[in-house]
């Protein structure tokens, strides 16, 4: 199990603000060399086949900003795969992807699409990528994705974040178990479970406290916040919030 829990910060809606007017600002790199400074421990880029917000250009200046581990959320398909072992990030996160989404929609289907993805995750690690798959929290997702020899399994919340909002109080508690669940299932296979999507303030702590859970990754919210305290804020303040979760576990 993780002593500290590490906080991945998202950085894909600062230079989706930027591309809504086009030019060079905000500048997502910008906002990396903030989040070391601030404490988080990685971060986290989204390159989409559209290029909605992180662009071809962004990655090597996020690089070059940060010392930060950079872990490179990308679609299955031969054009990432491509980009993503010659820029060898530090971590490869396989997402599913819809053009017409706003966000990710839900986890990989691992078991479904497995003749697809192992090759990619085989390829990545070749590379020297540590390949993480995003899927939802279910037994059968987790053992095939060690089955692919992926070692990172990303538990994805966001059912969990939206029973928050809705109050359901008995769901909510279903799908927490839910979580708890797969991130030990996870742990007894030998994969390394990390977890995110739509983690607030609020949310945060019944999700830092599951011990098994060595990442969490965290974007949207955080660039919200940001405009309103600014970025260093943001992140310590979901740093110490994940931190009283773990020690409240463990007490």
């Amino acid at each position: 199990m993780s002593d500290r829990l590490r906080l991945g910060l998202n950085i894909d809606h600062v230079a989706t603000i930027r591309n809504a007017r086009g030019g060079a600002h905000p500048d997502p790199a910008r906002a990396a060399a903030m989040a070391y400074e601030a404490g988080a421990d990685g971060l986290t880029i989204h390159l989409r086949e559209d290029r909605r917000h992180i662009r071809d250009g962004d990655l090597q200046a996020i690089r070059l900003a940060s010392p930060l581990p950079i872990n490179l959320e990308m679609a299955a398909t031969d054009e990432m795969c491509a980009i993503a072992t010659g820029f060898q990030p530090h971590a490869a996160c396989i997402v599913p992807e819809k053009r017409e989404e706003r966000t990710t929609e839900g986890g990989l289907d691992v078991a479904g699409q497995h003749n697809s993805i192992a090759p990619i995750v085989r390829e990545l690690a070749d590379a020297g990528c540590r390949v993480s798959l995003f899927i939802e929290p279910d037994p059968v997702q987790i053992a095939v994705s060690e089955v692919i020899g992926a070692p990172v399994v990303e538990l994805h919340t966001g059912r969990y974040a939206e029973l928050w909002l809705q109050g359901d109080e008995a769901a909510l508690n279903d799908e927490l178990d839910r979580l708890q669940v797969a991130a030990r299932e996870a742990r007894a296979r030998g994969l390394e479970p990390h977890a995110g999507h739509g983690l607030t303030y609020d949310n945060v702590k019944p999700i830092a406290a599951i011990p098994e859970i060595a990442e969490l990754n965290i974007g949207h919210f955080l660039i919200g916040e940001a405009i309103f305290t600014g970025l260093p804020s943001a992140v310590q303040r979901m740093r110490a919030l994940m931190d009283e979760a773990r020690k409240e576990a463990a007490a």
